[in-house]
């Protein structure tokens, strides 16, 4: 999201322009030097912009909205359960909570009531899962199938036309009608049945069986009405089957046009399926859609639509697909799309907008959008969405007026677009005014303080960071603004520790971008280029310096500033970063070796273990495709494809691929697999034996010290739960012997459970002082202590990454046991403000609860619920809260 929507000004954050010499030098393939001295040279390359107004719904009490999401969920029609989920969808998607957001929108779709909110949600799971084709095809080798998702017979779900009565035969003057007419077309005469034309429509009936001259004609001439004598005898043969045989597209798309202005619904209806069923590609959507529409064919609109919407985002590339999508009225899309064009246009203004924000196509989208919505919440995030997309392409008057009328709505959010504008245009002091009476008026939140700041100099600036970080740690503007404040200010030590605060719990590009700057600005080339390695391992085509320079081209001229790691020298260097916990320096010596003759495969996979320690799961499926894809044997390859199945939630097929690649070869990482996933899918304690074996199997394979290291730890944690204690120890001690750092964690356990809570402490000291990213040290050790130490430590967790819930949980838990419910309440709303987590929602709804405020404890048990609707717990508290309900 760094350059999604990037900032319309720097002009406060930038305090001089580039430094031109430095930019042509970078571009001519040159590295300029920065002595210490000077300050324009650090200028030019620090470089902050402003945080970019998230094009997302963002309500001030999340919690509330949730909860009043889940309550109407619990009491409305099926009709609207999928509209409900689609806003949860959006509430998490502000939030940022990726799992949450693609739950809802499965909630969306398995609670769809029509065929067209099940196109248009299952569509949008393919999109979303778009990079998981690999993952289906893997289950299939294990003999399931996954196609969830699958495309939607369409006429199948719709149901199809029914004749309600046939017309009887109707004499005109006393007389009956002839039983047979002959339709003249050209020279060719086709003889049909009366009476079963007459059946086909109300119009034919009163033309054969009513008043008009030609209920007693023999013949009547159609040659005028563009129906040719093959298709008429087409119609006449269906009057009496009710069938249509096989026939060229073109052939029924003229009876379709000649049953549609003659009212035979059930002729129609069958040329409608028929179109439907011959659709075998895009462009045969694309030349039947337009005329789907125009004759009003729903089936075979809707089947066209699937098509598009299952090529996402290809589809978006066709301009004749963007053309057809994007100019539809009320009427058309009613036809195609029926109630969901809301959720429609929701998608397709989402995956237009990630392929460019700025295009006519996100603009044309997000006008359709605004004109399905029906809701004010659904208005508010369309009105919302539009304005992103217009303050990006500079349609400043039209962009304030939809951030207007979303603001008005009450989406307190848009004000950030409102206050933008006022500054671009020279009123910066009605912007701060704006944020200010916004902050007075609602509960603060922590990016009403950092758009607060923007419009403020000096201490006061600086303060309002301050809040805005205590509000929200997770804003990562505030850090990069005093990090490169302090570095302008020639405080290179304290700018670091600034940037560090937030790359130690958060793995952003943009700051570690700024810290790449801080480290080429100090001339530290072997620390610069260890960021260019990780940020290009996370995004291989990112852009720096505000997206004038490749990445890959800086990180080609700073190998000439550096010493050349052989091989040998890389592993070592692995070694030692593992070792010592340093994630993102592990990654940059990947990064490097993947250079090499080195086994790719191998390194692929260490690149995913560390991406997801990283917090980076789609990265690191990423990298384990990679792998697969490098793999050296069928052997490796298999265990690649047990760890894929494995980590996407299929731990039967995870382990079917490891008992596969065992039967080929014995090796260490397929020993390892097997009993990793055997160890996750089964609670009975009887497997702890078989799962020992394993690892003792895997042991006894070739490998390298780091991942028997990692063997040693998993084997002392089975034997922990076994409770041998000894055995265990021996694991955790001869892995230390090796440097896996985390085992003193292991082995403080063991301590402990000797009942020797002094030895577990120093064992979880000495991980503290080795390992780079300690915060779950910390966390452990603040087990082992008495109160006033496990406060402190509980603290540091807390500095060291907001994100960690227990550390909030257990001070609420303290707090409440002194009878200070209040404050145990704040602490707890403290965290809920910026993460959306079941167990501190559950812990306050309990804390309510027990002071008697049943509405807040049965609004945090349906925001709980919102985020995992199947919790046991949960469940309960909230039968028991919701019977109290006044």
């Amino acid at each position: 999201m760094r350059t999604f929507f990037p900032s319309e000004s720097c002009k406060e954050t930038h305090l001089k322009s580039i430094n031109p010499q430095s930019w042509l030098q970078v571009e001519r393939g040159k590295l300029a030097k920065f002595s210490s001295e000077s300050a324009s040279s650090i200028e030019s390359l620090i470089k902050v912009p402003e945080p970019p107004i998230l094009p997302f719904f963002k309500p001030v009490d999340y919690v509330q909205v949730l909860a009043k999401i889940h309550e109407e969920l619990e009491s409305c029609s099926p009709q609207e359960r999928s509209n409900l989920h689609l806003l949860q969808f959006q509430v998490f998607k502000g939030l940022g909570e990726v799992k949450l957001m693609r739950r809802s929108l499965r909630s969306a779709w398995s609670k769809a009531s029509t065929v067209y909110e099940k196109l248009v949600f299952g569509a949008w799971l393919k999109y979303e899962k778009q990079d998981e084709e690999l993952i289906s095809d893997l289950l299939s080798t294990c003999g399931k199938c996954a196609k969830e998702f699958g495309a939607i017979d369409i006429a199948a779900e719709m149901p199809a036309y029914k004749q309600l009565s046939s017309h009887g035969v109707v004499t005109t003057n006393g007389d009956p009608c002839p039983r047979s007419v002959s339709f003249r077309i050209g020279d060719e005469k086709i003889v049909c049945d009366r009476q079963k034309i007459s059946s086909l429509s109300a119009p034919f009936h009163t033309m054969l069986n009513g008043c008009f001259t030609e209920s007693v004609c023999e013949e009547i001439d159609l040659s005028e009405n563009n129906i040719s004598p093959l298709a008429m005898r087409v119609i006449n043969e269906f009057s009496s089957t009710g069938l249509l045989n096989e026939m060229s597209p073109d052939l029924l798309l003229e009876i379709l046009v000649f049953a549609n202005k003659f009212c035979c619904e059930s002729l129609k209806d069958a040329c409608d399926r028929k179109l439907a069923s011959l659709i075998s590609c895009r462009q045969d959507a694309v030349e039947l859609l337009e005329c789907a529409l125009e004759e009003n064919s729903p089936v075979l609109a809707a089947s066209c639509l699937q098509v598009f919407l299952r090529e996402l985002p290809g589809s978006l590339k066709d301009s004749q697909v963007v053309e057809l999508l994007s100019n539809t009225t009320k009427q058309q899309r009613s036809i195609m799309i029926g109630p969901a064009s809301f959720s429609l246009y929701c998608l397709l203004s989402e995956a237009s907008m990630n392929l460019d924000p700025r295009s006519d196509e996100s603009v044309c989208f997000l006008r359709t959008l605004i004109d399905s919505a029906e809701t004010s919440q659904q208005k508010m995030v369309a009105y919302h969405r539009l304005g992103c997309v217009k303050f990006l392409r500079k349609d400043l008057d039209e962009a304030e007026q939809l951030f207007e009328a979303a603001f008005n709505l009450g989406h307190t959010y848009s004000v950030v677009g409102l206050a933008r504008l006022a500054q671009i245009r020279g009123h910066k002091r009605w912007a701060h005014e704006k944020l200010s009476s916004v902050i007075s008026s609602s509960t603060p939140l922590g990016w009403m303080y950092q758009e607060s700041s923007l419009y403020c100099e000096g201490q006061k600036r600086w303060d309002d960071l301050e809040k805005a970080n205590e509000l929200d740690p997770t804003l990562t503007y505030p850090y990069m603004y005093r990090a490169a404040s302090l570095m302008r200010k020639q405080n290179a030590q304290a700018a670091l520790s600034e940037i560090n605060r937030i790359l130690g719990f958060k793995l952003a590009l943009e700051c570690l971008e700024l810290r790449f700057c801080f480290y080429l600005a100090l001339e530290d080339y072997q620390l610069a280029i260890c960021d260019i390695q990780a940020i290009l391992t996370l995004c291989p085509d990112y852009r720096v310096f505000e997206g004038r320079v490749a990445a890959l081209q800086l990180r080609t001229l700073l190998r000439e500033h550096v010493e050349n790691w052989t091989e040998a020298d890389c592993w070592l260097q692995l070694y030692d970063r593992w070792s010592s916990v340093d994630d993102i320096g592990s990654l940059s010596v990947i990064y490097q070796m993947l250079e090499s003759d080195a086994a790719k495969g191998v390194l692929y996979f260490r690149q995913s273990l560390l991406l997801l320690r990283l917090n980076c799961p789609d990265a690191a499926m990423g990298s384990l495709q990679l792998a697969r894809q490098h793999a050296s044997s069928e052997h490796e390859r298999l265990v690649y494809e047990g760890w894929i199945l494995y980590d996407t939630g299929h731990c039967e097929e995870g382990l079917h691929k490891a008992e596969e690649s065992i039967s080929i070869k014995r090796s260490f990482e397929a020993f390892f697999l097997k009993a990793y996933a055997l160890a996750d899918s089964s609670l009975d304690a009887s497997c702890s034996s078989t799962v020992i074996s394993l690892l003792e199997d895997a042991l006894r394979c070739p490998s390298d010290r780091l991942r028997k290291g990692q063997a040693l730890n998993n084997l002392g944690s089975v034997y922990v739960d076994c409770g041998k204690l000894d055995a265990a120890a021996d694991c955790y001690i001869n892995a230390l012997k090796i440097r896996h750092t985390r085992a003193h964690q292991g082995l403080a356990r063991v301590h402990f459970l000797r009942n020797d809570k002094v030895a577990a402490y120093d064992e979880m000291t000495k991980l503290i002082e080795k390992a780079k990213n300690n915060a779950s040290a910390y966390e452990k050790r603040s087990e082992y202590c008495d109160r006033d130490r496990t406060k402190a430590d509980l603290e540091m967790v807390t500095r060291l990454d907001p994100l960690r819930v227990y550390p909030y949980r257990y001070r609420a838990a303290v707090l409440m046991d002194n009878h200070k419910e209040k404050e145990a309440i704040e602490e707890l709303s403290r965290a809920i403000a910026f993460k959306a987590d079941l167990h501190l929602l559950h812990l306050r709804a309990a804390f309510h609860e027990h002071i008697g405020d049943v509405m807040g404890a049965l609004r945090d048990c349906r925001a709980a619920l919102s985020v995992d609707p199947n919790h046991q717990e949960m469940l309960e508290l909230h039968s028991r809260v919701n019977s109290q309900e006044p």
